[in-house]
């Protein structure tokens, strides 16, 4: 303490629990400041995950499921969730099946090139499922 006081520095604990406490002498504002911008950089080059949603008609046309397809290939690219909803209007909660059937379309289209994080599931008027990239887990990994 007697040499920090010395050079006009603060003491700082760095290791209390080894036996001796291990401790050193630094400029706490300079310390403190680059400590602040480093973990402000980290923040900055970290990847956020984020999941991107696409919505489907039940009536959806082949070229448009095409169109919106590339769309999710797009997000699934950049290593987002991409969570697909089918939606139902009026009588169309009377089939169902055929909603099942286009999210049974729509995995199998992606084949192998994605993960199933959450199988479709029906609630409300929607019919809703998650998907990632098999990839982007050996990337992270």
């Amino acid at each position: 303490m007697r040499i920090a006081e010395e050079q006009d520095l603060d003491l700082v604990e760095i290791s209390p629990d080894t036996n001796p406490p291990v401790a050193k002498i630094v400029d706490w504002g300079k310390f403190n400041y680059q400590r602040t911008k480093q973990l402000q950089k980290n923040k900055r080059t970290a990847k956020s995950l984020e999941v991107k949603q696409m919505r489907f008609g039940l009536k959806i046309s082949e070229h448009d499921l095409g169109v919106k397809m590339k769309k999710v290939i797009g997000f699934l690219d950049t290593g987002h969730k991409v969570k697909i909803t089918i939606f139902y209007r009026g009588r169309e909660l009377a089939h169902r099946d055929v909603g099942f059937k286009l999210a049974d379309k729509v995995i199998a289209d992606f084949g192998d090139t994605i993960v199933v994080d959450q199988t479709p599931q029906f609630a409300g008027k929607q019919l809703n499922f998650v998907i990632r990239s098999s990839h982007a887990k050996a990337k992270n990994a």
